[in-house]
C-alpha cells in the first residue's frame, strides 16, 4: 500500500470565545449539559442489577449472573453505539443536532424502563443505547473543537469537563437512592420506578440546557449548509427507530455471543480509521495505529473497572459491613464515592500534569499508570477477602470505599487523557468516528466486565470465596498489562509523532 500523503487537511478555524476561568466560555455550557446527562445515566447505574434480581428473579441470588450479563451487555451497547453516533454526526446531521436527537431518545428510554415488564425494560434499555450513541461521543468531540491541537490547556479542559461528568454522577445516586429507599420505598423494598423517572427528568434538563446554550458555540458543531434542512434529521430518527429492535436483539444475545458482534465492529472500525490514515500519509497512519494500541489496553481497564455497577454492587449489598453505628450506609451511595474522589482529585491531577512540564508522562505511560492503580484496588480486595472477613462473613466498610478511591486515581490517569488523545490522533475528517472507536473499546471492556462479574457471582450468587478468586485474577491481569504498556511506551510514542 502506498504511504504517499494526499493534500493535508488543516484544522478548522476556531472562533474567538470569551474566556471564563482561563477556558473558552462554551466549555461551561457543555459541562452542565454533560452534568445532567450523567445524572440521568448514573442515576440508574446502582439500581439496574438489584432491580433485575428483585423484579424478574423474585429476589433469588441465582439471578445475579443474569443481572450482571444484562448490565454488561447494556453498557457495552451504550458505548458501541458511539460508532454509529460518530458517523451520523460527522457525515449526516452535524454535532449539535446529533446531541439533541440523542437526548430525546435517551429520555424516552429512561421513562420506558420505569414500567415493570421485562420486554419493555429491555426495549427501554435499547432506546437509551440508541440515544446515547448520538449524544455521548459527540459532546466530547465538541469540547475538543474549542481548542487547537497545540493549545496546552487542552488536557486541562478535558479534565474540567470530566469533573462535570462526575459531579452529575455524584449527585445522581444520592438523589435516586433517597427517592427509592426513603421517599417512595424502604431499604428493604426500594421503589426502583422512581429511580428511573428521576433520571428521565434529568435527561430532559440536559436536552433543554444544550438547546438553549448551543448559540454560544458560534457555529461549532452546526450542520453544513447543504445539510441544514430537517430532512436528514427525519431520516436519522426513522433509522434510530428501526435500530431499537436490533439493539433489543443484541441485548437478548448478551455475554459471549454479543462479544463476537462487538469484536467484528471493532475490526471494521479499525480498518476504516487506518485506511483514512493511509490516505493522509505515513504520519497520520502511524497515529491511528498508536491510537488502536491504546484502545486495546483501554478494553482491559474497563473490563475490571466496571465491576462497580455489577459485582461490586452485590459485594456492597451482601459482603461489605455497611453498619456504621446506628446508620446503615445505603448500597446506592457507594456509586458516589468514585465521583467524590474524581471531583476532589481531578484538579490535583490536572495541576500535576501541568507542573511536570517536560517531565509530564507520555500518553501510553499515563495509561499504564491507570492500569496499575486499577490493579492495586483489586489487591486491596484480595487482602480484605482473605484476611479481614468477620465471623459474620463481612469485610470492613472502609475497604470497598478505598477501592473506589484507588480506582478513581487510575481513571484520572486514563479516561480524560483518552478523550483528549482521540481528538489529537484521529484523522481530521473522522474525529467523531475516532471518538466512537474510543467508546467502542470501552464498550467491549464493559461487556467483558459483565461476563467476568457473572463468573464471580456463579450460579448461586456471590460468596467471599468466589469474589476472592475472581478479584485475584483481576489483580494479576491489570498489573501485567500495566507493565507491558510501560515497556512498549517508547514504540507507541514513536508512532504518535510528537503528540503529547
Amino acid at each position: 500500500m502506498s504511504s504517499v500523503a494526499t493534500s493535508p487537511r488543516v484544522e478548522a478555524a476556531i472562533p474567538t470565545f470569551d474566556q471564563v476561568l482561563g477556558h473558552p466560555a462554551p466549555l461551561w455550557m457543555l459541562f452542565m449539559s454533560e452534568f445532567w446527562e450523567r445524572f440521568a445515566f448514573y442515576g440508574i447505574r446502582w439500581a439496574l442489577v438489584l432491580y433485575i434480581v428483585a423484579q424478574f428473579h423474585g429476589g433469588a441470588a441465582s439471578g445475579q449472573a443474569d443481572a450482571n450479563l444484562t448490565y454488561g451487555s447494556y453498557l457495552a451497547l451504550v458505548y458501541a453505539g458511539a460508532i454509529f453516533g460518530g458517523y451520523i454526526a460527522d457525515k449526516i446531521i452535524g454535532y449539535q443536532r446529533s446531541i439533541l436527537t440523542g437526548a430525546v431518545f435517551m429520555a424516552a428510554g429512561l421513562f420506558m424502563i420505569a414500567l415493570p415488564d421485562p420486554r419493555l425494560f429491555k426495549l427501554g434499555l435499547a432506546t437509551i443505547v440508541v440515544g446515547n450513541g448520538m449524544f455521548k461521543p459527540i459532546i466530547s468531540t465538541i469540547v475538543g473543537k474549542l481548542y487547537s491541537v497545540s493549545d496546552q490547556r487542552r488536557d486541562s479542559g478535558f479534565t474540567i469537563f470530566y469533573m462535570g461528568i462526575n459531579a452529575g454522577a455524584f449527585l445522581a445516586p444520592l438523589v435516586t437512592g433517597w427517592l427509592a429507599n426513603s421517599v417512595f420505598g424502604t431499604e428493604a423494598t426500594p421503589a426502583y420506578k422512581y429511580v428511573f423517572i428521576a433520571s428521565g427528568v434529568g435527561m430532559l434538563v440536559s436536552l433543554v440546557w444544550f438547546y438553549v446554550g448551543r448559540a454560544r458555540l458560534k457555529g461549532i458543531g452546526a450542520p453544513e449548509p447543504e445539510a441544514a434542512g430537517p430532512q436528514r434529521v427525519i431520516y436519522v430518527v426513522i433509522g434510530a427507530l428501526f435500530a431499537i429492535p436490533i439493539v433489543y436483539f443484541l441485548l437478548a444475545l448478551g455475554g459471549q455471543r454479543l462479544q463476537y458482534v462487538l469484536t467484528v465492529l471493532f475490526i471494521i472500525l479499525a480498518v476504516m480509521l487506518v485506511m483514512e490514515g493511509i490516505r493522509d500519509g505515513k504520519v497520520a497512519r502511524d497515529k491511528v495505529i498508536a491510537m488502536m494500541i491504546i484502545f486495546t489496553f483501554n478494553i482491559l481497564f474497563w473490563m475490571f473497572f466496571e465491576q462497580a455497577g455489577s459485582s461490586f454492587t452485590f459485594l456492597a449489598d451482601e459482603i461489605v459491613d455497611r453498619n456504621l453505628g446506628s446508620f446503615v450506609f445505603p448500597t446506592a451511595w457507594f456509586q458516589s464515592v468514585n465521583s467524590v474522589a474524581i471531583i476532589a482529585l481531578a484538579p490535583v491531577i490536572a495541576w500535576i500534569w501541568i507542573k511536570l512540564g517536560k517531565a509530564n508522562p507520555s500518553i501510553p505511560r499515563k495509561f499504564g499508570l491507570g492500569l496499575v492503580f486499577n490493579g492495586l484496588a483489586f489487591l486491596l480486595l484480595m487482602f480484605a477477602l482473605s484476611s479481614l472477613v468477620s465471623a459474620a462473613g463481612k469485610i470492613p466498610f472502609w475497604t470497598l470505599t478505598a477501592v473506589y478511591v484507588i480506582q478513581s486515581v487510575g481513571e484520572l490517569c486514563l479516561s480524560p487523557i483518552g478523550l483528549s488523545m482521540v481528538t489529537k490522533l484521529a484523522p481530521v475528517r473522522l474525529v467523531g468516528l475516532g471518538m466512537g472507536g474510543w467508546f467502542l473499546s470501552t464498550g467491549i471492556g464493559n461487556n467483558l466486565s459483565g461476563i467476568f462479574a457473572s463468573a464471580v457471582s456463579g450460579e448461586g450468587g456471590m460468596t467471599t470465596t468466589s469474589a476472592l478468586s475472581g478479584y485475584t485474577f483481576g489483580f494479576w491481569a491489570l498489573m501485567a498489562a500495566g507493565v507491558v504498556l510501560f515497556l512498549a511506551a517508547g514504540l507507541v510514542n514513536k508512532l504518535m509523532h510528537g503528540v503529547k
